[in-house]
């Protein structure tokens, strides 16, 4: 699998792994050269320029602005997707799923993507918890009984039929922002809420206890194809969040990692 994915994001990345990091245009005595610090903010700037540009590539073969999916909360995902595989915390499954808050309730603002065959699975609506807000999410929680959503980063775990149906479990790894999920019973699950039925007579989407609500038609689906180790991020406009998921250096070595043995050699002549 992971030979695989390396070759389905070959041409997307070898252009940018063989650019030189960098090209002195003066090398005269007059041009000062500069410190350890310097040169080191220059290469990240650089490798976070790299990384940036293979995730747009990306994110414009999959067409994703035109389902409504915003290249900054991609970009976000696809980080946090890497640092998640470097840190050996997702399964060799290439799935992610990305929730966008900042949208309305009435609009299509979950995707599960494909990074190994570059298509998009699915997109579909998602409920967000009753106190976060009405028809958009605003207020978030990791607290037990706040009905609230929580945000960040997460890895799928099992499956298991409650209430709701089939329902899957998450982990939180985001401390201080989702670390809860599991003793909040926080799961993926199908609602008949979840569906435009409803927001045509309500105005707007259902709300959940704070668990990601999705329509009933298509929960099943979705989750069996998640299920098991993969990555999920919910994005929301919140100042206070930050991760250490979100580290473009450890995601661009992981890229590198994936892709470099299958990059053809160097001109040696």
């Amino acid at each position: 699998m992971r030979k695989k994915l390396s070759r389905g994001l070959l041409p997307l990345f070898a252009p940018l792994v063989l650019t030189p990091l960098a090209t002195p245009v003066n090398t005269g005595s007059s041009m000062p050269l500069p410190n350890a610090d310097q040169l080191q903010k220059r290469i990240t700037n650089l490798k976070l320029l790299k990384f940036n540009q293979v995730s747009y590539n990306l994110y414009a073969h999959m067409k994703l602005q035109d389902e409504g999916l915003r290249f900054e909360v991609f970009d976000k995902a696809l980080t946090g997707y890497y640092n998640m595989k470097r840190n050996g915390e997702v399964a060799d499954k290439p799935y992610i799923t990305i929730v966008d808050f900042t949208k309305s309730s009435n609009t299509k603002r979950l995707w599960v993507v494909d990074v190994e065959k570059k298509e998009l699975l699915f997109n579909t609506y998602v409920s967000h918890g009753r106190n976060s807000g009405q028809e958009f999410a605003e207020s978030f929680s990791n607290d037990n009984e706040s009905f609230m959503s929580s945000i960040g980063f997460y890895v799928t775990e099992n499956t298991y039929y409650g209430k709701h149906g089939l329902s899957l479990k998450l982990e939180g790894l985001d401390k201080g922002f989702n670390t809860n999920a599991k003793d909040r019973c926080i799961v993926m699950h199908g609602a008949e809420y979840a569906t435009e039925e409803f927001i045509e007579q309500a105005g707007r989407l259902g709300r959940s206890l704070g668990c990601p609500a999705i329509p009933m038609e298509e929960h099943e689906d979705i989750i069996k194809v998640v299920q098991g180790g993969t990555a999920m991020y919910v994005h929301a406009a919140y100042d206070q969040y930050t991760s250490q998921y979100l580290d473009h250096m450890t995601a661009m070595a992981e890229l590198v990692n994936e892709n470099k043995k299958d990059l053809p050699p160097l001109n040696q002549g």
